[in-house]
């Protein structure tokens, strides 16, 4: 880890420590985030400097998920330096578990070791517009009664070009067609907030393998789900892997259409569906 991001963590600590409150005082709310260590450590600060912008009265714990790394080498100077900051830092080096998408196996250890059932999920390269806002709205929906709670995302770092455009048209157009007309969540996770032992409970169940179908689990299980479509409460993600190309498109759209089916199918055996097996037989 550079000398500057090092630097830059430092400057954060006083204000992640004053949002935390006191030690002894459970936090009212865990902010979740997993880093992938080959990619994130220091993709990371971006959206660590956006919830250190925290300034409403909850105490706000922050939990890293560190993962993806050879079991002896750690990146241990980045954990020393994210846990000197008063962050809670957890080291997986590989989260991978058969059926099951990584990016939500990486969330569970980090759910797991939190100090709130108040549980905020983010990615390492989001943006927080308002985040103030969004956590106060996110605290205060989970404490009325939401099992899963969820706002608007959108896509920033794209490129200038029509398919790419037509890509991210797709995206906010099927998401908007499952909410209004099916009545399916789309929880996603670069932006949603759960109660914990709701997760944990349709995750032993055998309920969960992505993010995608944690608010389609919980309402079919009778769980209250709650959206805003304020934009006050966006959460801008990075959409810099987008490659361009109407080939790539439909090639994607056809993909993403055969995952969200598998994914929000719950099979009568009860059999885990395996979100790379399509992957794998390429």
């Amino acid at each position: 880890m550079r000398a500057d991001t090092v630097a830059e963590l430092e400057a954060l600590a006083p204000r992640l420590g004053a949002m935390r409150g006191p030690i002894e005082l459970p936090p009212d709310v865990s902010v979740v985030v997993p880093v992938n260590a080959k990619a994130d450590l220091e993709v990371v600060l971006t959206v660590l400097g956006d919830v250190a912008g925290y300034a409403g009265s909850n105490r706000v714990e922050v939990v890293l998920v560190v993962n993806n790394y050879p079991p002896e080498d750690p990146p241990t100077d980045a954990i020393a330096a994210y846990e000197r900051s008063g962050i809670r830092t957890v080291a997986v080096p590989d989260v991978f578990r058969p059926g099951e998408a990584v990016c939500f196996s990486a969330r569970l250890p980090g759910i797991r070791a939190a100090g709130s059932e108040r549980i905020v999920l983010f990615d390492a390269d989001c943006r927080i517009r308002d985040v103030t806002a969004l956590v106060d709205w996110y605290c205060e929906t989970l404490t009325a009664g939401a099992a899963v709670a969820y706002t608007p995302v959108a896509y920033d770092e794209l490129r200038p070009l029509w398919s790419v455009r037509a890509r991210i048209a797709a995206h906010h157009g099927a998401r908007w067609l499952k909410r209004n007309v099916l009545g399916v969540p789309t929880t996603r996770g670069s932006n949603y907030a759960v109660d914990r032992g709701t997760l944990l409970s349709l995750h032993a169940a055998g309920g969960l393998a992505d993010d995608l179908n944690v608010g389609p689990a919980a309402k079919s299980a009778g769980k209250p789900v709650h959206y805003s479509g304020s934009r006050r409460l966006t959460v801008v993600t990075s959409g810099r892997r987008f490659g361009g190309g109407w080939l790539k498109l439909a090639r994607y759209l056809r993909y993403r259409f055969l995952y969200n089916l598998r994914m929000l199918r719950r099979p009568s055996d009860g059999r885990r569906f395996d979100p790379y097996h399509d992957r794998r037989q390429r």
